[in-house]
Protein backbone atom coordinates (compact mmCIF):
# COMPACT_ATOMS: atom_id res chain seq x y z
CA UNK A 1 0.00 0.00 0.00
CA UNK A 2 1.33 3.45 -0.87
CA UNK A 3 2.17 5.56 2.14
CA UNK A 4 0.17 8.79 2.50
CA UNK A 5 1.95 12.00 1.67
CA UNK A 6 3.28 13.82 4.67
CA UNK A 7 2.04 17.36 5.01
CA UNK A 8 3.11 20.30 7.16
CA UNK A 9 1.30 20.53 10.43
CA UNK A 10 -0.67 23.77 10.37
CA UNK A 11 -1.61 23.77 14.04
CA UNK A 12 -0.64 26.65 16.26
CA UNK A 13 2.01 26.43 18.93
CA UNK A 14 5.72 25.70 19.08
CA UNK A 15 5.40 22.71 16.74
CA UNK A 16 3.58 24.66 14.04
CA UNK A 17 5.11 24.06 10.61
CA UNK A 18 6.85 20.83 11.60
CA UNK A 19 6.26 17.98 9.14
CA UNK A 20 4.15 14.99 10.11
CA UNK A 21 6.47 12.12 9.18
CA UNK A 22 5.91 8.38 9.48
CA UNK A 23 8.19 6.73 12.04
CA UNK A 24 11.51 5.45 10.74
CA UNK A 25 11.53 1.70 10.14
CA UNK A 26 13.70 -0.94 8.51
CA UNK A 27 11.97 -0.71 5.12
CA UNK A 28 13.23 2.06 2.86
CA UNK A 29 10.29 4.29 1.87
CA UNK A 30 10.20 7.41 -0.26
CA UNK A 31 10.53 9.71 2.78
CA UNK A 32 13.79 8.01 3.67
CA UNK A 33 15.06 8.32 0.10
CA UNK A 34 14.22 12.04 0.13
CA UNK A 35 16.17 12.48 3.34
CA UNK A 36 19.11 10.56 1.88
CA UNK A 37 19.00 12.72 -1.25
CA UNK A 38 19.01 15.86 0.91
CA UNK A 39 21.94 14.70 3.02
CA UNK A 40 24.07 13.64 0.05
CA UNK A 41 23.34 16.78 -1.98
CA UNK A 42 24.16 19.02 0.97
CA UNK A 43 27.91 18.40 0.63
CA UNK A 44 28.47 19.89 -2.87
CA UNK A 45 25.95 22.67 -2.23
CA UNK A 46 27.54 23.54 1.10
CA UNK A 47 30.89 23.98 -0.65
CA UNK A 48 29.32 26.54 -2.97
CA UNK A 49 27.65 28.37 -0.08
CA UNK A 50 30.79 28.30 2.09
CA UNK A 51 32.98 29.64 -0.69
CA UNK A 52 30.48 32.41 -1.41
CA UNK A 53 30.15 33.44 2.24
CA UNK A 54 33.86 33.36 3.05
CA UNK A 55 34.87 35.10 -0.17
CA UNK A 56 32.29 37.84 0.30
CA UNK A 57 33.28 38.46 3.91
CA UNK A 58 37.02 38.33 3.20
CA UNK A 59 36.85 40.68 0.23
CA UNK A 60 34.47 43.06 1.99
CA UNK A 61 36.55 43.16 5.18
CA UNK A 62 39.78 43.55 3.24
CA UNK A 63 38.39 46.40 1.16
CA UNK A 64 36.74 48.32 4.00
CA UNK A 65 39.66 50.75 3.82
CA UNK A 66 38.35 51.70 0.38
CA UNK A 67 34.94 52.94 -0.67
CA UNK A 68 33.80 49.58 -2.05
CA UNK A 69 34.25 47.37 1.03
CA UNK A 70 30.98 48.06 2.82
CA UNK A 71 28.88 48.19 -0.39
CA UNK A 72 30.39 44.82 -1.35
CA UNK A 73 29.30 43.31 1.98
CA UNK A 74 25.81 44.83 1.64
CA UNK A 75 25.44 43.42 -1.88
CA UNK A 76 26.81 40.07 -0.70
CA UNK A 77 24.25 39.87 2.09
CA UNK A 78 21.48 40.50 -0.42
CA UNK A 79 22.92 37.68 -2.50
CA UNK A 80 22.98 35.46 0.58
CA UNK A 81 19.22 35.93 0.77
CA UNK A 82 18.96 34.15 -2.60
CA UNK A 83 20.99 31.23 -1.23
CA UNK A 84 18.67 31.10 1.78
CA UNK A 85 15.62 31.05 -0.48
CA UNK A 86 17.07 28.12 -2.43
CA UNK A 87 17.83 26.23 0.79
CA UNK A 88 14.32 26.79 2.11
CA UNK A 89 12.88 25.46 -1.15
CA UNK A 90 15.14 22.39 -0.97
CA UNK A 91 14.14 21.76 2.65
CA UNK A 92 10.45 22.04 1.73
CA UNK A 93 10.80 19.59 -1.15
CA UNK A 94 12.99 16.95 0.51
CA UNK A 95 12.51 17.37 4.26
CA UNK A 96 8.91 18.59 4.34
CA UNK A 97 9.84 21.66 6.39
CA UNK A 98 7.50 24.57 5.78
CA UNK A 99 9.23 27.88 6.41
CA UNK A 100 7.72 31.24 5.52
CA UNK A 101 9.77 33.55 3.36
CA UNK A 102 11.07 36.66 5.13
CA UNK A 103 9.96 40.11 4.08
CA UNK A 104 12.03 41.37 1.13
CA UNK A 105 14.34 44.31 1.47
CA UNK A 106 13.16 47.44 -0.38
CA UNK A 107 14.60 47.63 -3.89
CA UNK A 108 14.70 51.42 -3.74
CA UNK A 109 15.23 53.39 -0.56
CA UNK A 110 13.94 56.89 0.01
CA UNK A 111 17.27 57.87 1.56
CA UNK A 112 19.27 56.97 -1.54
CA UNK A 113 22.56 55.08 -1.53
CA UNK A 114 23.31 55.38 2.18
CA UNK A 115 19.87 54.09 3.16
CA UNK A 116 20.36 51.14 0.77
CA UNK A 117 23.79 50.49 2.31
CA UNK A 118 22.54 50.66 5.90
CA UNK A 119 19.53 48.41 5.24
CA UNK A 120 21.80 45.86 3.60
CA UNK A 121 24.42 45.86 6.35
CA UNK A 122 21.91 45.45 9.18
CA UNK A 123 19.83 42.77 7.42
CA UNK A 124 19.45 39.94 9.99
CA UNK A 125 18.18 37.49 7.36
CA UNK A 126 21.34 37.89 5.27
CA UNK A 127 23.65 37.51 8.26
CA UNK A 128 21.87 34.37 9.50
CA UNK A 129 22.12 32.86 6.02
CA UNK A 130 25.86 33.55 5.95
CA UNK A 131 26.21 31.90 9.37
CA UNK A 132 24.20 28.93 8.11
CA UNK A 133 26.47 28.50 5.06
CA UNK A 134 29.62 28.70 7.20
CA UNK A 135 28.63 26.15 9.86
CA UNK A 136 26.90 23.81 7.42
CA UNK A 137 30.10 22.81 5.60
CA UNK A 138 31.65 20.78 8.44
CA UNK A 139 28.26 19.27 9.22
CA UNK A 140 27.65 18.31 5.60
CA UNK A 141 31.11 16.70 5.44
CA UNK A 142 30.21 14.60 8.48
CA UNK A 143 26.80 13.60 7.11
CA UNK A 144 28.26 12.74 3.70
CA UNK A 145 30.96 10.64 5.33
CA UNK A 146 28.32 8.75 7.33
CA UNK A 147 25.69 8.35 4.61
CA UNK A 148 27.92 7.11 1.78
CA UNK A 149 29.26 3.99 3.59
CA UNK A 150 25.88 3.45 5.24
CA UNK A 151 24.35 2.99 1.80
CA UNK A 152 26.76 0.07 1.26
CA UNK A 153 27.23 -1.64 4.62
CA UNK A 154 24.66 -0.23 7.08
CA UNK A 155 21.58 -0.30 4.89
CA UNK A 156 19.50 -2.32 7.44
CA UNK A 157 19.58 0.65 9.86
CA UNK A 158 19.91 3.31 7.15
CA UNK A 159 16.41 4.78 7.74
CA UNK A 160 17.22 5.47 11.40
CA UNK A 161 20.56 7.08 10.55
CA UNK A 162 19.00 9.20 7.81
CA UNK A 163 16.15 10.30 10.08
CA UNK A 164 18.49 11.34 12.88
CA UNK A 165 20.81 13.32 10.60
CA UNK A 166 17.88 14.86 8.72
CA UNK A 167 16.27 15.98 11.98
CA UNK A 168 19.47 17.82 12.85
CA UNK A 169 19.30 19.54 9.45
CA UNK A 170 15.66 20.41 10.03
CA UNK A 171 16.55 22.05 13.33
CA UNK A 172 19.40 23.98 11.69
CA UNK A 173 17.18 25.22 8.86
CA UNK A 174 14.45 26.34 11.27
CA UNK A 175 16.92 28.07 13.57
CA UNK A 176 18.90 30.01 10.95
CA UNK A 177 16.72 30.31 7.85
CA UNK A 178 13.35 31.06 9.44
CA UNK A 179 12.23 34.67 9.66
CA UNK A 180 11.51 36.08 13.09
CA UNK A 181 7.77 35.38 13.47
CA UNK A 182 7.28 38.13 16.01
CA UNK A 183 9.22 40.67 13.96
CA UNK A 184 7.48 39.76 10.70
CA UNK A 185 4.06 39.94 12.33
CA UNK A 186 4.93 43.29 13.87
CA UNK A 187 6.09 44.65 10.51
CA UNK A 188 2.85 43.54 8.86
CA UNK A 189 0.83 45.06 11.70
CA UNK A 190 2.67 48.39 11.47
CA UNK A 191 2.21 48.49 7.70
CA UNK A 192 -1.52 47.91 8.17
CA UNK A 193 -1.72 50.50 10.95
CA UNK A 194 0.10 53.05 8.80
CA UNK A 195 -2.54 52.60 6.11
CA UNK A 196 -5.32 53.05 8.67
CA UNK A 197 -3.73 56.27 10.00
CA UNK A 198 -3.35 57.68 6.47
CA UNK A 199 -6.94 56.79 5.56
CA UNK A 200 -8.26 58.26 8.82
CA UNK A 201 -6.34 61.50 8.33
CA UNK A 202 -7.62 61.78 4.75
CA UNK A 203 -11.21 61.16 5.91
CA UNK A 204 -10.87 63.83 8.62
CA UNK A 205 -9.56 66.35 6.10
CA UNK A 206 -12.45 65.60 3.74
CA UNK A 207 -14.93 66.00 6.62
CA UNK A 208 -13.45 69.38 7.63
CA UNK A 209 -13.47 70.56 4.01
CA UNK A 210 -17.11 69.45 3.58
CA UNK A 211 -18.21 71.14 6.81
CA UNK A 212 -16.49 74.39 5.83
CA UNK A 213 -17.88 74.33 2.29
CA UNK A 214 -21.46 73.39 3.19
CA UNK A 215 -21.69 75.29 6.47
CA UNK A 216 -19.71 78.37 7.39
CA UNK A 217 -18.57 79.18 3.85
CA UNK A 218 -22.13 79.11 2.48
CA UNK A 219 -23.35 81.35 5.30
CA UNK A 220 -20.51 83.82 4.74
CA UNK A 221 -21.38 83.99 1.04
CA UNK A 222 -25.02 84.73 1.89
CA UNK A 223 -23.82 87.32 4.41
CA UNK A 224 -21.71 89.09 1.79
CA UNK A 225 -24.61 89.13 -0.66
CA UNK A 226 -27.01 90.42 2.00
CA UNK A 227 -24.65 93.22 3.04
CA UNK A 228 -24.17 94.17 -0.62
CA UNK A 229 -27.93 94.52 -1.13
CA UNK A 230 -28.24 96.44 2.12
CA UNK A 231 -25.54 98.84 0.96
CA UNK A 232 -27.46 99.53 -2.26
CA UNK A 233 -30.72 100.19 -0.39
CA UNK A 234 -29.13 102.24 2.38
CA UNK A 235 -30.08 105.58 0.80
CA UNK A 236 -33.19 104.52 -1.14
CA UNK A 237 -34.94 102.47 1.58
CA UNK A 238 -33.26 102.74 4.99
CA UNK A 239 -35.88 100.54 6.68
CA UNK A 240 -35.32 97.66 4.22
CA UNK A 241 -31.55 98.13 4.56
CA UNK A 242 -31.82 97.94 8.35
CA UNK A 243 -33.84 94.72 8.03
CA UNK A 244 -31.18 93.23 5.74
CA UNK A 245 -28.42 94.23 8.15
CA UNK A 246 -30.37 92.58 10.98
CA UNK A 247 -30.65 89.38 8.93
CA UNK A 248 -26.92 89.57 8.15
CA UNK A 249 -26.21 89.87 11.86
CA UNK A 250 -28.12 86.66 12.47
CA UNK A 251 -26.14 84.94 9.71
CA UNK A 252 -22.90 86.09 11.38
CA UNK A 253 -23.97 84.51 14.67
CA UNK A 254 -24.84 81.23 12.97
CA UNK A 255 -21.56 81.20 11.03
CA UNK A 256 -19.59 81.84 14.21
CA UNK A 257 -21.44 79.02 15.98
CA UNK A 258 -20.68 76.61 13.12
CA UNK A 259 -17.02 77.63 13.16
CA UNK A 260 -16.92 77.03 16.94
CA UNK A 261 -18.47 73.59 16.48
CA UNK A 262 -16.00 72.79 13.73
CA UNK A 263 -13.05 73.92 15.87
CA UNK A 264 -14.39 71.86 18.76
CA UNK A 265 -14.56 68.85 16.44
CA UNK A 266 -10.93 69.32 15.42
CA UNK A 267 -9.61 69.80 18.95
CA UNK A 268 -11.75 71.36 21.69
CA UNK A 269 -10.22 74.16 23.69
CA UNK A 270 -11.54 72.71 26.94
CA UNK A 271 -9.51 69.55 26.34
CA UNK A 272 -6.32 71.56 25.91
CA UNK A 273 -6.98 73.86 28.85
CA UNK A 274 -8.62 71.62 31.47
CA UNK A 275 -7.98 68.01 30.46
CA UNK A 276 -9.97 64.91 29.73
CA UNK A 277 -12.36 65.05 32.71
CA UNK A 278 -13.71 68.50 31.85
CA UNK A 279 -13.79 67.80 28.13
CA UNK A 280 -15.79 64.58 28.58
CA UNK A 281 -18.19 66.34 30.95
CA UNK A 282 -18.70 68.98 28.27
CA UNK A 283 -19.47 66.48 25.52
CA UNK A 284 -21.67 64.48 27.90
CA UNK A 285 -23.75 67.60 28.60
CA UNK A 286 -24.62 67.81 24.90
CA UNK A 287 -25.80 64.17 24.78
CA UNK A 288 -29.58 63.64 24.57
CA UNK A 289 -29.30 60.97 27.29
CA UNK A 290 -28.26 61.74 30.90
CA UNK A 291 -24.61 60.72 31.22
CA UNK A 292 -22.59 60.24 34.40
CA UNK A 293 -18.86 60.87 33.86
CA UNK A 294 -16.24 59.44 36.24
CA UNK A 295 -12.55 60.12 35.55
CA UNK A 296 -9.87 58.81 37.90
CA UNK A 297 -6.55 59.86 36.38
CA UNK A 298 -3.46 60.64 38.47
CA UNK A 299 -2.09 62.83 35.68
CA UNK A 300 -2.84 63.86 32.13
CA UNK A 301 -1.68 61.50 29.35
CA UNK A 302 0.14 62.61 26.22
CA UNK A 303 -1.75 65.02 23.97
CA UNK A 304 -2.25 62.47 21.17
CA UNK A 305 -3.60 59.78 23.54
CA UNK A 306 -5.82 62.32 25.28
CA UNK A 307 -7.24 63.44 21.92
CA UNK A 308 -7.98 59.89 20.75
CA UNK A 309 -9.68 59.11 24.07
CA UNK A 310 -11.84 62.23 23.79
CA UNK A 311 -12.96 61.57 20.23
CA UNK A 312 -13.63 57.91 21.02
CA UNK A 313 -15.98 58.81 23.86
CA UNK A 314 -17.52 61.62 21.80
CA UNK A 315 -18.32 59.24 18.93
CA UNK A 316 -19.76 56.65 21.31
CA UNK A 317 -22.00 59.24 22.99
CA UNK A 318 -23.22 60.36 19.56
CA UNK A 319 -24.12 56.75 18.80
CA UNK A 320 -26.03 56.57 22.08
CA UNK A 321 -27.95 59.74 21.18
CA UNK A 322 -28.82 58.52 17.68
CA UNK A 323 -29.29 54.77 17.95
CA UNK A 324 -29.48 53.38 21.49
CA UNK A 325 -32.92 54.53 22.76
CA UNK A 326 -31.30 54.54 26.20
CA UNK A 327 -32.55 56.37 29.28
CA UNK A 328 -29.14 56.76 30.94
CA UNK A 329 -25.46 56.22 30.22
CA UNK A 330 -22.12 56.37 31.98
CA UNK A 331 -18.51 57.10 31.05
CA UNK A 332 -15.63 55.80 33.17
CA UNK A 333 -11.99 56.68 32.56
CA UNK A 334 -9.07 55.37 34.61
CA UNK A 335 -5.46 54.32 34.37
CA UNK A 336 -4.44 50.67 34.81
CA UNK A 337 -0.68 50.16 34.73
CA UNK A 338 0.57 51.41 31.39
CA UNK A 339 -2.93 51.52 29.84
CA UNK A 340 -5.59 54.22 29.69
CA UNK A 341 -8.98 52.53 30.11
CA UNK A 342 -12.30 53.82 28.78
CA UNK A 343 -15.72 52.30 29.36
CA UNK A 344 -19.00 53.66 28.00
CA UNK A 345 -22.26 51.98 29.05
CA UNK A 346 -25.92 52.56 28.29
CA UNK A 347 -29.21 50.76 29.06
CA UNK A 348 -30.53 50.94 25.50
CA UNK A 349 -31.72 48.32 23.06
CA UNK A 350 -28.25 46.83 22.41
CA UNK A 351 -27.39 44.96 19.25
CA UNK A 352 -24.38 47.13 18.37
CA UNK A 353 -21.43 45.50 16.63
CA UNK A 354 -18.32 46.35 14.68
CA UNK A 355 -19.79 45.35 11.32
CA UNK A 356 -23.13 47.17 11.20
CA UNK A 357 -21.93 50.51 9.91
CA UNK A 358 -22.35 52.37 13.22
CA UNK A 359 -18.90 53.93 13.06
CA UNK A 360 -17.53 51.55 15.68
CA UNK A 361 -15.37 49.73 13.11
CA UNK A 362 -13.64 53.04 12.37
CA UNK A 363 -13.04 53.59 16.08
CA UNK A 364 -11.59 50.08 16.40
CA UNK A 365 -9.22 50.75 13.49
CA UNK A 366 -8.17 54.10 14.93
CA UNK A 367 -7.39 52.59 18.32
CA UNK A 368 -5.63 49.62 16.72
CA UNK A 369 -3.33 52.02 14.87
CA UNK A 370 -1.86 53.11 18.23
CA UNK A 371 -1.74 49.62 19.80
CA UNK A 372 -5.10 50.07 21.46
CA UNK A 373 -8.03 47.67 21.93
CA UNK A 374 -11.75 48.12 21.31
CA UNK A 375 -14.29 45.61 22.66
CA UNK A 376 -18.08 45.78 22.21
CA UNK A 377 -20.51 43.82 24.42
CA UNK A 378 -24.03 44.53 23.20
CA UNK A 379 -26.62 41.73 23.56
CA UNK A 380 -30.02 42.44 22.09
CA UNK A 381 -32.26 44.28 24.53
CA UNK A 382 -29.66 44.42 27.29
CA UNK A 383 -27.76 47.64 26.64
CA UNK A 384 -24.27 48.20 25.32
CA UNK A 385 -20.89 48.24 27.04
CA UNK A 386 -17.88 49.43 25.07
CA UNK A 387 -14.45 49.01 26.62
CA UNK A 388 -11.42 50.65 25.03
CA UNK A 389 -7.76 50.57 25.93
CA UNK A 390 -5.04 52.97 24.88
CA UNK A 391 -1.33 52.89 25.70
CA UNK A 392 -0.48 55.35 28.44
CA UNK A 393 2.21 57.81 27.54
CA UNK A 394 3.19 60.61 29.90
CA UNK A 395 2.67 64.14 28.75
CA UNK A 396 5.87 65.55 27.28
Amino acid sequence: MTEPLHAPDTTDGPDAGRPVLPPARLALDRHTWKEIAYLLSSFPLSIVGFVYAVTMLALGAGLTVTVIGLPLIAAGLRGARLLGRAERARARALLGVRIDEPSPLPVRNAGGFFAWLWNGLKDPVGWRTVLYEVIRLPWSVLTFALMLPSLLVLWPVLPFIARGLANADRAMVRALLSPSDELEARIAELESDRGVVVDTAAADLRRIERDLHDGAQARLVNLAMGLGLAKEKLLEDPDAAALMVDEAHGEVKLALQELRDLARGIHPAVLTDRGLDAALSSVAARCTVPVKVTADLPARPAEAIEGIAYFTVSELLQNISKHSRATQASVDVWRSGDRLMLQVQDDGRGGASLDKGTGMSGLAERLGAVDGLFVVDSPEGAGTTVTAELPWRDRG
